[in-house]
């Protein structure tokens, strides 16, 4: 199958340059002409695809061949872009930087290399004039393969600025598509781990994507932004769908045994009148609100593939899991930031830990492995790992190549899987007994914990690299 959907990877010298600024406000200004857009982030990141979410109306998708392989770009991006436009993909860090030792793998270029899509390089103006057109053929120049299709110039000082940026890339043969003046109105706060994420930003998030829109509207030439993203040469395979992948997949492994030797036990039902779910449903539990921000939409979307009903809920309000809980996801956010609000919902802490003391499947990343320690800067947590989180100074952030130490709800012991960490916390002890990852790269180490059907480390995993994870992890919640 050959699929040709318009797209264009908006990409930078560098980090700070104005990337998502000019990805969600020309997202927003092409959804404004009634196109339907969708939306990519390359990478690991879980903040800028929920800028892209309110400046579409669509699912941010991330696109990063580090955790999910160079193979799945294709398929994993025309999953996200069924039924649309026109795709804007927001790049990571500089145009050529990929993960550390790997060259081009999991950079901007190498993506926009797999989607065969021009780029659009985001330059921050501001200190510079003639030099620039020394930097925008340097990154027009260096990989062939690399089609930079054109400029847009942000943070432009004035008209005179404009004037001597504009006549210095005459020489470099890549057209200006945009100009972008000095503009605080479309700053978005940041703190510890970048950007503050939309859902707990509300209406003002709305405020700044709309000012972005603007902005991107009034400077920028939509029209050969849209003829150019019509260039990107055709793609050929199918969209990643979850069944497939779940098809192709090895069939579900025997249930791991449960070390305490408990029975098969009954759905997790919370006393009090609760929404009613089919008599044969089987509910996984997500956590989301403002606490719990970070996810893939794959993993989801897998675990419903599997046969799972995945309902949301939201641990700041929540005093109850969703009615017939079998298992339980906690994925990444900011624990941290609301750890008093998590710690004085103490009826919703005891039900997680009554669930994971009954043997249900827990399986809980970075945040989610924050929030079932005994506690968090010093308050109360759900007290399933007997372990303590507290802020570091320390930022702790790359790629990790890694294998499962035990058999767990997620994997049987040796399977490998790459990951992501990214976190300005310690939990001590780092491992229980039965640790949950092997690290292989950058260090050896080990991290995490596993005990029962809980399964929780720092490490974020992109299960649509590992379907079987969603199928062991659903399994386990019909037998348990």
């Amino acid at each position: 199958m050959v699929t040709s959907v318009p797209r264009l990877v908006i990409a930078a010298p560098s980090s700070g340059s104005g990337k998502t600024t000019v990805a969600t406000g020309l997202m927003a200004a092409f959804a404004a002409r009634g196109l339907a857009v969708s939306p990519h982030k390359v990478g690991p990141d879980y903040i800028d695809p929920g800028y892209h979410a309110l400046a579409t109306g669509r699912v941010g998708r991330n696109l990063d061949a580090y955790l999910c392989g160079p193979e799945l770009i294709g398929p994993l991006f025309l999953h996200g872009a069924r039924g649309c436009d026109v795709a804007v993909v927001e790049g990571v860090m500089g145009l050529y930087d990929g993960a550390a030792g790997e060259g081009e793998l999991a950079s901007t270029a190498h993506v926009a290399k797999l989607l065969r899509a021009p780029v659009v390089l985001v330059v921050d103006a501001s200190s510079q004039s003639r030099s620039v057109a020394a930097l925008v053929h340097g990154f027009a120049s260096w990989d062939p393969e690399v089609r930079v299709g054109g400029v847009i110039l942000n943070k432009v000082g004035s008209d005179r600025h404009e004037l001597l940026l504009r006549e210095a890339l005459e020489s470099a043969g890549v057209p200006v598509l945009g100009v972008l003046r000095r503009a605080a109105q479309v700053d978005t706060p940041s703190r510890h781990l970048g950007l503050v994420p939309v859902a707990e930003r509300r209406g003002a998030a709305v405020e700044a994507v709309a000012a972005m829109a603007a902005q991107v509207t009034a400077g920028c030439d939509l029209e050969a932004l849209v003829g150019l993203a019509r260039s990107a040469g055709a793609l050929s395979g199918a969209g990643w769908d979850a069944a497939e992948a779940l098809g192709s997949s090895p069939p579900p492994p025997l249930p791991v045994p449960d070390p305490g030797g408990s029975a098969p036990r009954p759905p997790f039902r919370p006393e009090g009148p609760r929404p009613q779910t089919p008599p044969d449903g089987l509910v996984v539990a997500v956590a989301g609100g403002e606490a719990f921000t970070f996810s893939y939409a794959e993993h989801s979307e897998l675990l419903a593939a599997a046969g799972a009903e995945v309902v949301p809920f939201d641990p700041l309000r929540d005093e109850e899991l969703p009615e017939d809980t079998r298992g339980l996801v906690i994925g990444g956010g900011f624990p941290e930031v609301y750890a008093s609000e998590l710690s004085a919902n103490e009826p919703l802490r005891k039900a997680i830990g009554e669930l994971a003391l009954a043997g249900a499947p827990v399986a809980a990343e970075c945040a989610g492995l924050l929030y079932l320690c005994r506690e968090l800067d010093g308050l109360p947590m759900c007290g399933v790992l007997d372990a303590e989180a507290r802020m570091s100074e320390r930022l702790t952030l790359g790629y990790r190549d890694a294998v499962a130490v035990s058999d767990s709800v997620l994997a049987g012991a040796g399977t490998r899987m790459r990951g992501h960490e990214f976190h300005r916390t310690v939990v001590e002890p780092g491992s229980g007994t039965a640790p949950a990852w092997g690290m292989r790269a950058p260090e050896r180490r080990v991290e995490g914990f596993v005990q029962r059907g809980v399964h929780a480390s720092y490490l974020h995993t992109h299960w649509a690299s590992a379907p079987g994870a969603a199928r062991r992890f659903v399994e386990r919640c019909r037998t348990s």
